[in-house]
């Protein structure tokens, strides 16, 4: 009996697995583009969205410039979204919002894009210009919907994205610091980089690691410097120091920092 229940099952998936297929394969070979449409509508609400991609692709071309074609090109763009094809669905998303800024899908065009690229981004050890597309997208949904209810969505993803490439220049600065005076001085090369992120991303988590990198590097610059130098370069140290100590009084690196001030007092009295 057991054996008879599991065969019907297994030839009833076979049976729906069957008519599935061969009304899709009808689908791609069909003319009628109303059918085509109603076809990619009904595979996108089966979660069949490589189906419903794939058929619309061909349906797009046909319906431009009427309401169908708005239709199939936001469907589309959310048809590689919901497949998690991100920079497939940026691509339709930006061609949709271009091709009709007042569109009735507009808002969520600009927003998806944006937030596709958000869920696409790299790790920060990889090329960060997919970082970068995302949140120059979300900014843009930001300016032209202020009050939509996605702007707190929109905000965090921004935040989090600048500090993952808030957290990028921190690595190359903490690589040139590490460096030293290899080849040339790579303390300066530190500073350049770590003062850059803080400008850049003033508001970033990594604010504090960044200033810190910075009091660091000029303490080792002054360290290592021929002894003309040494003066004026202390000096900058006990400018960086106070510069930091008033952001970050209680910072957990307050014991370094300080050692690093008594040091600097010492050579700034001779």
């Amino acid at each position: 009996m057991t054996n008879r229940i599991f065969t019907y099952i297994t030839l009833s998936v076979i049976s729906l697995l069957a008519v599935s297929c061969g009304e899709y394969q009808r689908a791609q070979k069909s003319t009628d583009y109303d059918y085509k449409l109603d076809y990619a509508k009904r595979a996108f609400e089966q979660k069949k969205y490589v189906q419903a991609a794939t058929i619309l692709t061909d349906v797009i071309t046909v319906f431009k410039g009427t309401q169908k074609a708005e239709d199939a090109l936001y469907l589309l763009a959310l048809s590689h979204y919901e497949n998690k094809d991100y920079p497939n669905a940026g691509v339709y998303f930006k061609t949709y919002y271009n091709r009709f800024p007042k569109g009735k899908y507009t808002e969520l065009a600009r927003y998806y894009c944006g937030y596709g690229y958000y869920l696409d981004s790299p790790e920060t050890q990889l090329d960060q210009s997919g970082t970068i597309k995302a949140i120059e997208e979300l900014q843009s949904f930001l300016d032209y919907y202020p009050k939509s209810d996605k702007v707190s969505i929109a905000q965090n993803a921004i935040f989090e994205l600048q500090d993952k490439l808030t957290l990028k220049e921190l690595e190359n600065a903490q690589l040139y610091y590490n460096l030293g005076n290899y080849m040339g001085n790579n303390y300066e090369s530190a500073v350049i980089v770590a003062k850059n992120a803080i400008k850049n991303y003033p508001y970033s988590r990594y604010k504090e690691d960044l200033e810190f990198l910075v009091l660091k590097s000029r303490y080792q610059e002054a360290s290592q410097s021929v002894p003309e130098k040494k003066v004026d370069r202390f000096r900058t140290v006990i400018d960086e120091y106070y510069a930091y100590i008033n952001n970050y009084p209680d910072s957990p690196n307050r014991k370094e920092a300080d050692n690093i001030f008594k040091i600097a007092q010492n050579y700034t009295k001779e």
